[in-house]
């Protein structure tokens, strides 16, 4: 099934419409503003992308509720200051076994 421009452009104005609801509801919550304000949500929202597969919109959701669990745990158990490390070496190891991500299929690169 071929994406359309209009499909394009309506899932481009929904993902920033989206994003700026998080931006609000993110700020209200911290109201010291930086311009790196963002940034760790941003960085773990692609780690859970990357986690769970690029392109697999439940490999995505599943990356991201596994990385929170993760992370809670480990704040809980180990360490809040290494909460984030932990993580990302959670998901340097799973690339390491399964470089598409979890629900990622591996597409070979025609040359």
């Amino acid at each position: 099934m071929q994406m359309t421009r209009r499909d394009f452009l309506r899932s481009a104005a929904m993902s920033a419409a989206l994003a700026a609801v998080a931006g609000v509801l993110f700020c209200c919550s911290y109201p010291n503003l930086m311009p790196t304000t963002g940034s760790l949500p941003g960085i773990k929202a692609f780690t859970a992308a990357v986690f769970g597969g690029i392109g697999s919109i439940p490999g995505a959701f599943l990356g991201g509720l596994l990385l929170g669990i993760i992370e809670a745990l480990a704040k809980a158990y180990i360490s809040t200051t290494l909460a984030n490390a932990i993580v990302f070496a959670v998901l340097i190891v799973v690339l390491l076994v399964k470089p598409a991500g979890l629900l990622g299929r591996y597409v070979p690169e025609k040359v």
